[in-house]
């Protein structure tokens, strides 16, 4: 079977319960588990948490939380793929047979049931290791400058500072939203997100906000209620 996971642990410093917390209406995490509901290739649903309250609120929008996640693996500097990974070790001691697996954040309004096909489609098409989705940076980075703790202003990249943007490549940033890879690749501690054997999903910037701080999330509900008013979300 084909599943979806959703981290989701209940501490969060900047914005307090972030994955539960109402954004226009629901809980934000509510717009990830619709997602994958919605997806035509994934099966289940899976939260892994290590709160009682999101547990509840999770199965109530029709997620499974067959497990709640160990205390160890719930901290801010745990990293994703080791909470996916536990969370399929648990899932296979429980007799469940995932061949493909999505990572899904729990902050992702923008997240789609159609991308996620899309993901898991190129995941397969491709022969790739791992299938995530990004956004290409508005500006080059290759001429980006950095500051000493004097003022001193000086160029991150010397050799590539005084070259015309048309003559550097296009570079991309993690989008924060999606991550599939088969079972076995999740399990595989040798195996990377960022490799050569991975593929990218390039979104546009209008379907792409990160969500750490209350500014952020204010300017995500703003543009979910536009992309709503214009039937694009």
């Amino acid at each position: 079977m084909n599943i979806a996971i959703i981290p989701a642990r209940g501490g969060s410093k900047r914005i307090p319960r972030k994955n539960i917390k109402l954004f226009r209406g629901k809980p934000i995490i509510a717009y990830s588990i619709e997602a994958a509901l919605s997806s035509i290739a994934i099966d289940k649903v899976v939260v892994s948490t290590d709160d009682r309250e999101i547990a509840d609120i999770a199965i109530q929008y029709g997620a499974e939380v067959p497990f709640l996640r160990e205390v160890s693996l719930a901290d801010d500097k745990t990293g994703t793929t080791p909470v996916i990974r536990s969370a399929l070790e648990s899932l296979v001691a429980l007799g469940w047979d995932v061949n493909v697996c999505a990572c899904l954040y729990a902050t992702a309004p923008f997240l789609s049931g159609s991308l996620i096909d899309d993901a898991v489609h190129r995941l397969q098409q491709d022969s790739a290791e791992f299938v995530f989705t990004v956004n290409q940076f508005s500006f080059p980075i290759q001429r980006a400058l950095l500051q000493s703790e004097y003022g001193e202003v000086m160029p991150f990249n010397p050799e590539t500072i005084g070259k015309r943007s048309q003559d550097l490549p296009d570079t991309f940033h993690d989008a924060g939203q999606l991550y599939v890879a088969n079972a076995t690749t999740w399990l595989d501690k040798t195996k990377r997100v960022f490799s050569p054997q991975s593929r990218m999903i390039k979104l546009p910037s209008h379907l792409v906000q990160d969500i750490d701080t209350p500014e952020d999330w204010k300017r995500a509900e703003v543009l979910y209620k536009v992309l709503k008013e214009m039937g694009e979300c």
